[in-house]
């Protein structure tokens, strides 16, 4: 089962409530995505780590329902 856009959103600003969260369906298929997301969460702290935030929000749908999400992550400037 796909994931839509708005439930991707939902979940992660569950998780970081100040984020600004892009999403575009890359295939149209409903299972690849590219997010921005900028979040004051990840000020000081290296991309990787931005992106664990990211995926821990998703609560274990990578790789399930979410195939693939290719993710841009910043601190507000």
């Amino acid at each position: 089962m796909a994931m839509q856009p708005a439930e991707i959103e939902a979940l992660i600003k569950a998780a970081l409530p100040d984020a600004e969260i892009t999403i575009e369906d890359l295939a149209g298929d409903g299972d690849h995505y590219a997010a921005t997301v900028v979040s004051e969460a990840f000020r000081g702290r290296s991309r990787v780590q931005q992106h664990q935030l990211v995926y821990a929000a998703l609560r274990g749908r990578m790789g399930g329902e979410l195939h693939a999400l290719a993710l841009q992550t910043s601190a507000p400037a």
